[in-house]
């Protein structure tokens, strides 16, 4: 497991568009992803222990945001071939598992991650209404283990900020993670 760090948010960097299938076929969009206040795209996968430490939250953060009018979309790059875990069939399990209130979507041909830049998982892209980047930091405090549960929810404080005023805080912390499996 090669631990990465998220860069520096890119204010204003505009979400790349894409056309995805989910884990049951159904062809998703950007647009189809977007809220009304706040889109919320995030590089996830199954086996990584970063990501397993915080699916909880991630559920638990993208289902109070739905009420903000921000919604959400995973997107799982890495190459299934070289972790099974990470096959469509095993994403959704784990999207039924969990009960994701977001469509968990594959990306074949890993052009999506390259688009967004994206470099590890969990990796957070928080753009706002007009699908500028606002914010690409961290979920909260938490590894390879949960933070304890008081700790601060800076992914869901920043989109909260970002669903009321367009803008995310001028300071974040990068989101750290495995690194995309690339092909």
């Amino acid at each position: 497991m090669a631990a990465k760090e998220t860069p520096v948010c890119d204010f204003g960097a505009k979400a790349s568009d894409f056309s995805l299938p989910d884990t049951g076929g159904k062809i998703w969009t950007l647009q189809d992803c977007r809220g009304e206040n706040g889109t919320l795209i995030m590089f996830i996968c199954n086996h990584c222990p970063y990501v397993k430490a915080v699916i909880d939250r991630i559920v638990r953060d993208t289902r109070e945001l739905l009420g903000l009018g921000v919604r959400s979309a995973a997107i799982m790059s890495n190459d299934p071939a070289q972790y099974p875990e990470d096959a469509p069939e095993q994403m959704a399990r784990i999207a039924q598992q969990h009960d994701f209130p977001f469509p968990y979507l594959i990306d074949a041909t890993q052009e999506v991650a390259r688009a967004y830049g994206a470099i590890c998982t969990p990796d957070f892209f928080g753009y706002n209404a007009d699908l500028d980047l606002q914010y690409r930091g961290r979920l909260d405090a938490s590894r390879v283990e949960p933070a304890p549960q008081d700790a601060r929810r800076d992914l869901f404080e920043a989109m909260s900020a970002i669903a009321k005023t367009g803008n995310g805080p001028a300071e974040q912390i990068p989101s750290i993670g495995c690194s995309i499996k690339w092909r």
